[in-house]
């Protein structure tokens, strides 16, 4: 059973994710977000849609006030009622509160909700990849969602993640989305067949 599959790959992967230590994390966080924003699709976009990182996972912090600094529109997701909505943020330090599961969410009351047909780059998060650019997310579907009805299908999107995140196959459903490239310290898994 896939849905079987996809939970003992992601706690797989959160194990050995979970065990490295922070200060590899955030050196290599660095490192792999360096490789994010020297990719030309990053560079030509004008809106980005990121997310702000939670536990062990890459660490965005950097990422989203380099956006800022770069003179981009930077548009970060809330849940609500089951989805994500996307809000534009001007001030990381300020316009982001804890929400759902903890994870720091815009606050609709600073930031002004954002349509997702502006966006024109977008950081996926995800837990597992393979080098097919399949992912594995945390399993409640939110961005498979979004990435199957809400941006324009021209988007590039890219996954930044550790390379023990990596796996030889993620199993996948009809309702799972990839990614088109993910980054890593060790270089970038672009997209291909199926």
């Amino acid at each position: 059973m896939i849905s079987g599959a996809k939970a003992a790959l992601r706690e797989a992967v959160l194990l050995r994710r979970d065990a490295l230590p922070e200060r590899e994390r955030a050196l290599l966080s660095g490192r792999i977000l360096r490789s994010v924003l020297d990719l030309p699709a990053y560079q030509d976009s004008g809106v980005v849609l990121a997310y702000a990182s939670f536990g062990t996972e890459l660490r965005t912090e950097e990422f989203l006030r380099r956006v800022l600094d770069d003179g981009k529109v930077l548009l970060l997701p809330r849940v609500e009622r089951g989805r994500l909505g996307l809000y534009e943020v001007r001030d990381v330090a300020r316009d982001l509160a804890p929400g759902t599961w903890g994870i720091r969410e815009p606050k609709p009351d600073r930031c002004p909700k954002a349509d997702p047909a502006r966006v024109d780059f977008a950081l996926i998060p995800g837990v597992a990849f393979d080098r097919r650019a399949r992912r594995l997310g945390y399993g409640g579907g939110f961005y498979d969602r979004l990435l199957a009805g809400g941006l324009p299908g021209s988007v590039p999107l890219v996954s930044g993640a550790f390379e023990v995140q990596m796996v030889d196959e993620v199993p996948v459903g009809p309702h799972d989305a990839p990614v088109g490239a993910v980054v890593t310290e060790e270089g970038i898994y672009a997209r291909s067949g199926g």
